[in-house]
């Protein structure tokens, strides 16, 4: 009997064990696979039992929360909704987060381990805080400037700061309130279908998630290429491009929109933006140095985050020397978001130095105190000084006497590239305007804001132009706007 119980009392002790470890493995190992399950409904009604933290833009929240009742009882709402939603993104109890929204869910929703006054308090007691503030880089008035002057128009803005890398300005056109997606319900379902069937595609951020062609203004890139590489020494130097050009290894030829490109100088060359100098120009660099260039601008990069995802802009890593040429002014395979070639921009401004960009300055619990801040960070060293002074040359050029005079601005020094690239089936589609830029301050040597504006539904009546005619008022409004608060 004895025996009996003893091994009665072994079995017991055995499935307390069992049990004991199973609750271990439920509750730690796989915690954050049931967190993270769509199904747990109780992780959305978590969320929202609470008021959220806000996004702050200049110090003022631009987010907001709404006591709607029920179980997922606070709705987010947001002031000048469309003008931020590339920045916010939207929270909603139906479709989750988006942007600054999902990559600070943790900090805003009051589940961030950071934000705890005591080290692993919440992980202990899985108690839930006030969600804290998330303030963001961006400058209100080149944001509102870049927003009024795309006017409606497909296309975006991204404007950083070349010496930090502060980003501050994304703005996103046509754009969307993410309000009408907060709460539950046929309303807000009906939002979410009109959304996603509208073809202007608002809810798409086409400043770091949309890449297209950069045409002309990755000349920039070219050239850089062209004197880190020795093939150009001299700017004011014939450079023995004909024109036409006869693209290498093929039978097909380049030509110009205007003339004077035959043997143009890179200063000349650059000004007016002749394609055939510079297709020959990159052929002549090589697949290689090409690439190596391309990529010390950021391009190929697939780990960009700013904290939200950026594209990838793309510069083919396998081509032939034909296709080398073309890659070589934004054509063929090359693709960019507006960020990448503010990124461009901003590097030559800064002596070639390309800063991280970042848009989250600091992260701050409801008591106001900050538990984590962000700063510059050197990303890539795009290119030598000597390079970079040689290069503001000519993109200074652009706006004194070339295709980008629309973005001069009086008592400042701005440096521009106007770009217009060809898409579409055959190049059918109506060509997409481009300007990247800098300015420096009156007196200042150093830029302080490098812009990439693209414009998808510009006329163009040559090549170029309409870079500087659609897109430089952008560039130009943005970064007066930064300008005059310095």
């Amino acid at each position: 009997m004895i025996r009996c119980v003893r091994h009665a009392a072994a079995f017991c002790f055995l499935l307390l064990v069992a049990l004991l470890v199973n609750a271990a493995r439920v509750q730690v190992v796989k915690a954050s696979a049931y967190d993270d399950n769509p199904a747990n409904r109780r992780i959305a009604i978590t969320r929202y039992h609470q008021p959220r933290g806000d996004i702050l833009v200049g110090g003022s929240p631009v987010t907001g929360s709404r006591d709607a009742g029920g179980q997922l009882r606070y709705q987010r709402t947001y002031a000048d909704g469309p003008l931020y939603a590339p920045v916010t993104g939207f929270a909603s109890q139906t479709y989750g987060t988006t942007l600054l929204e999902g990559t600070e869910d943790g900090v805003l929703s009051g589940t961030a381990s950071q934000l705890a006054s005591v080290p692993l308090w919440n992980e202990i007691t899985r108690a839930r805080q006030r969600g804290g503030d998330v303030h963001t880089t961006i400058d209100a008035a080149a944001q509102r400037a870049a927003y009024t002057r795309l006017a409606g128009r497909r296309g975006a803005v991204a404007a950083v700061d070349p010496a930090t890398g502060r980003i501050l300005a994304l703005v996103s056109s046509p754009s969307y309130d993410p309000a009408a997606l907060s709460g539950t319900g046929a309303a807000v379902n009906d939002a979410w279908r009109r959304l996603n069937a509208d073809t202007s595609q608002p809810m798409l951020d086409r400043a770091i998630r949309q890449t297209y062609p950069p045409g002309s203004t990755f000349k920039v890139v070219t050239a850089a290429a062209a004197l880190q590489s020795g093939k150009v020494t001299d700017l004011l130097a014939p450079t023995r491009s004909p024109d036409p050009y006869r693209l290498p290894g093929s039978t097909a030829t380049l030509t110009n929109e205007g003339g004077g490109c035959a043997n143009a100088s890179m200063y000349d060359a650059f000004r007016v933006s002749c394609n055939t100098v510079f297709a020959k120009l990159g052929a002549d660099v090589g697949l290689a140095g090409m690439r190596a260039q391309a990529q010390a601008f950021g391009f190929n990069d697939t780990r960009l985050r700013i904290p939200p995802s950026v594209a990838k802009s793309n510069f083919d890593t396998r081509m032939s020397p034909d296709q080398v040429a073309l890659s070589s002014i934004g054509q063929f395979d090359t693709t960019a978001t507006p960020l990448q070639m503010a990124m461009v921009a901003a590097a030559v401004g800064n002596g070639g130095t390309l800063m991280a960009p970042y848009l989250v300055d600091s992260v701050t619990n409801r008591s106001g105190a900050t538990v984590s801040a962000d700063g510059p960070r050197t990303l890539h060293r795009a290119m030598s000084e000597g390079t970079a002074r040689q290069l503001q040359q000519l993109m200074e050029a652009v706006v004194t006497d070339g295709t980008g005079t629309n973005a001069a601005i009086p008592g400042v020094v701005v440096g521009g590239k106007t770009g217009t690239a060809q898409h579409g089936v055959d190049n059918t589609g109506t060509p997409y305007a481009w300007f990247i830029s800098y300015a420096k301050p009156p007196g200042g040597t150093q830029a302080s804001v490098a812009v990439a504006v693209v414009v998808e539904d510009a006329e163009a009546a040559r090549a170029d132009i309409s870079g500087g005619g659609n897109a430089a008022p952008v560039a130009r409004a943005v970064m007066r706007a930064v300008l005059s608060a310095r």
